[in-house]
């Protein structure tokens, strides 16, 4: 406590040497820090699949990478001009290009790899969009999508993909790398190259553009179809990339690019499997041939229109704000000594009137915290007012229609039945003899709002299928992008899940440098380390840099493969998130959030000079150790939201109706951690944060809940409501403990009866197999008998027949 004393005294010290002005402002900014970011403004940020197109290109490369752009253009320069000298690239007519273009593809069949590293420079550089003969940006792009879509239909992605099936099964390239005490760009660039432009490929060929011809998009759409079919080598190229990560976890690869893997996989599944927009259409699709009700509402555009809310301030800054209001008024009005006798007057009275019309003006549903009141030395300034079109886009009442499950209606029966009648029916939600009138209104309002999902027909089926297997009859299988992947990843999914959770965990910035972590930084260390502060500097940027993109990498996968499962069938989401959460997944994501988490979204780890397409184009400006401090001028990190969004909403899928999982969350105490994530004002976030704390807000104790209103309250105005959920009190059924054990045991049989039913071929039931009655063909049948046997036949014949008497009237009976 003395320790803390001495700090607040010198603030104080310093405080008093300042100019009175200065003073004045110093205290204002103090004041504004203690309560909050409820004046920080909206952040502009529109939720999508990926970033714009030349972010998502200058991600691939890390800034150590940046003389190779020079040498991929001299090894393609050199080839070119000997066979057409005193030519351009732009000059040439199409059948020139696909000729040069077929004589490269043939140069990648070399046995010298030198000469095959030098050719596959070459088509990185067509990949890259011959920028040597370009002035902008813009004329990169052009030449890049052409470039691509002409290598594609000469056959350069299958060429690709087995030179890097090559190249991960070398194995004296993994020895080396191995046996290396510290790894760097070098070791790993034969892969870099092939990543590079596969990564190139897919990412440009998946963008959607209007002007594209129609032999392009036929192109696109066989591209599609055959990256997510086992063509390459008889799996799908994401179950390629999957096993390079498992490799490099183990330890056998340390030298794989993770980076460029992990983004080559997200694209590749992003490409294949669809985005969100894609999947809310395969939804509306699914329902409508399942033949269910549609959707209440179209949810990607509820949470678009939706609007942030002020974050509450944390008790620390209340009590702090209280402190110094009470030590002014102390000062202003009166001399005692009794602090009791102080508490008695309301430091908050002269402004109740104010507040009153404030929460009589606030009723359009936006949220927004009042503002504590000011100084009374102070001159408050006028709120802003809203302009009306932006109350028409935010009209009075709840974002999301209610919702109520068949058990939820059946729950209420039972319990009105019990009540009034005092007998049961079961599973019956139909009769309602001898119920009250206000019973039968209610269950006519639940009945309303009943939805059945996807994922409850698919449990149905499935529990029919297990009880008549056969006269259930077969199931028809859709092999879909979605099912060929999941049947590809089954075999080792508890290895791909621990795989990049664990690189995930060395990405975090919260994680500590630990001697067993894996070391992700192969593919952005230079050979020789930095000797000046500038390079220095330049390096730490590029570090950190590398280890956003990796988060927002593996936290889009995680989160496509959680979705795309769930719609295909609900097991297979199951499954999946089984495993992730027996690999600590949940308090992983949590471990993430515990960490300034404003800081993480508004960090500046890039040096727009250095990227992609930008460096190649224009001239280089002089760095400064200044202007690598300063960064850009963006309010925010596009890429650290995205990932903090993405991982927001893998918690909710893990712990959604799971009441162990959401133990999980109150056990490793993460309100808190949640909480100090409301400070962020981007109404997605927000949202996903408070559906994390609605579903444990009914363990959390009426302390919990008393102390934080103003988050229960922006529960209920932003998160979807489940009529007759007692969220917020704790009297639910599903609140009291119980084995969590039991319920995890339960879904895990489940889902391993489904996959063995309709994956494992081999272990049919023998009691389902037919029977040879026929004794002739019994006794024919060819039976090798063990060595051993043979040689003491004798011995077995005395033993076993001789030896023992046998009833022949009773065994013929």
């Amino acid at each position: 406590m003395e320790g803390v004393g001495l700090s607040a005294n010198n603030k104080q010290k310093q405080n008093q040497m300042l100019p009175n002005k200065m003073r004045g402002e110093f205290t204002r900014n103090q004041r504004k820090d203690s309560e909050g970011l409820s004046e920080a403004p909206d952040l502009e940020f529109e939720y999508s699949d990926a970033d714009k197109w030349t972010v998502e290109l200058s991600e691939l490369y890390s800034y150590t990478e940046g003389p190779e752009f020079l040498l991929n253009r001299k090894c393609f320069e050199e080839d070119f001009h000997t066979h057409m000298p005193d030519q351009k690239w732009a000059e040439l007519d199409s059948v020139q290009h696909r000729a040069h273009a077929m004589r490269l593809l043939d140069g990648l069949d070399v046995i010298g790899r030198e000469r095959r590293l030098k050719v596959a420079r070459a088509i990185l550089y067509m990949a890259q969009g011959t920028f040597g003969e370009c002035s902008s940006e813009l004329e990169v792009q052009h030449w890049m999508r052409y470039n691509v879509f002409l290598l594609l239909d000469v056959g350069a992605f299958t060429a690709l993909v087995e030179l890097l099936n090559m190249e991960i099964d070398n194995s004296a390239a993994c020895s080396s790398a191995v046996r290396k005490p510290a790894i760097s760009l070098a070791d790993s660039t034969d892969l870099r190259v092939l990543l590079n432009i596969m990564y190139l490929m897919v990412e440009t060929i998946q963008r959607e553009e209007p002007t594209d011809s129609p032999e392009w998009r036929t192109i696109k759409e066989t591209f599609k179809s055959e990256l997510g079919s086992p063509l390459y080598n008889h799996e799908p190229v994401s179950v390629m990339l999957f096993g390079m990560v498992t490799k490099f976890c183990s330890g056998h690869a340390p030298h794989f690019p993770m980076k460029k893997v992990l983004l080559l996989l997200w694209k590749t599944i992003l490409f294949t499997l669809g985005g969100f927009e894609q999947l809310q259409c395969s939804k509306v699709s699914k329902r409508a041939a399942l033949g269910l009700p549609p959707l209440p509402e179209d949810s990607i555009r509820v949470v678009r229109s939706m609007r942030a809310a002020s974050p509450p301030a944390s008790a620390s800054d209340l009590i702090e704000q209280q402190q110094r209001r009470a030590r002014r008024e102390h000062k202003a009005l009166i001399k005692q000594d009794n602090l009791d006798a102080f508490n008695e007057k309301d430091p908050y009275k002269a402004d109740d009137a104010r507040e009153d019309e404030e929460e009589n003006d606030d009723n359009d549903n936006s949220l927004e915290a009042e503002p504590f009141p000011l100084e009374r030395d102070e001159v408050m300034p006028p709120p802003i007012p809203h302009p009306p079109s932006e109350r028409v886009c935010f009209p009075k009442g709840l974002p999301w229609a209610p919702k109520v499950r068949e058990k939820d209606i059946e729950n209420f029966l039972e319990s009105s039945r019990s009540k009034f009648i005092g007998y049961t029916l079961g599973n019956d939600t139909d009769t309602v003899v001898g119920l009250p009138r206000p019973i039968h209104e209610s269950i006519k309002t639940l009945k309303q709002h009943k939805y059945v999902s996807v994922a409850e027909v698919q449990i149905t089926k499935e529990e029919e299928y297990q009880k008549t297997p056969l006269s259930g009859g077969e199931e028809e299988l859709e092999m879909c992008a979605t099912e060929l992947l999941y049947q590809g990843i089954l075999p080792s999914l508890p290895q791909y899940m621990i795989a990049l959770l664990k690189i995930l965990l060395a990405a975090a910035p919260t994680s500590k440098a630990k001697t067993d972590s894996i070391n992700i930084l192969a593919d952005v260390l230079p050979e020789e380390m930095p000797t000046t502060v500038l390079q220095s500097m330049k390096l730490g940027v590029d570090v950190n840099r590398h280890k956003e993109i990796i988060v927002k990498a593996i936290s889009a996968i995680l989160l496509l493969l959680l979705k795309h499962f769930k719609l295909n069938h609900v097991y297979q989401f199951e499954y999946m998130a089984q495993h992730l959460v027996f690999a600590n997944c949940i308090p992983l994501i949590l471990k993430f959030f515990n960490q300034n988490i404003m800081s993480y979204i508004t960090a500046k780890n890039s040096i727009s000079a250095l990227d992609f397409p930008h460096c190649v184009v224009h001239e280089l400006p002089e760095l400064t150790a200044e202007s690598l401090e300063a960064g850009d001028n963006n309010q925010f990190c596009w890429r650290n939201l995205f990932s903090c969004i993405n991982l927001l909403r893998i918690l909710n899928k893990l712990t959604k109706w799971k009441h162990s999982r959401t133990m999980m969350l109150v056990v490793f105490k993460s309100a808190p951690i949640l909480k100090r994530a409301l400070k962020v004002k981007q109404a997605m976030m927000q949202l996903y944060v408070l559906k994390l704390l609605k579903v444990q807000t009914k363990y959390l104790g009426r302390q919990w809940r008393k102390s934080n209103m103003k988050t229960m309250s922006a529960i209920y105005q932003k998160v979807r409501h489940r009529l007759n959920d007692d969220w917020a009190y704790g009297n639910d059924l599903d609140a009291r403990p119980w084995d969590f054990q039991a319920e995890e045991c339960a879904l895990r049989a489940n889902i391993e009866r489904f996959n063995s039913r309709r994956y494992d071929k081999n272990q049919s039931n023998p009691e389902f197999l037919p029977v040879d009655n026929c004794l002739q063909s019994v006794l024919g049948q060819r039976i090798d008998l063990p060595e051993d046997f043979q040689m003491n036949y004798d011995l077995w014949l005395e033993r076993e027949v001789f030896s023992k008497p046998i009833s022949w009237e009773e065994l013929l009976q």
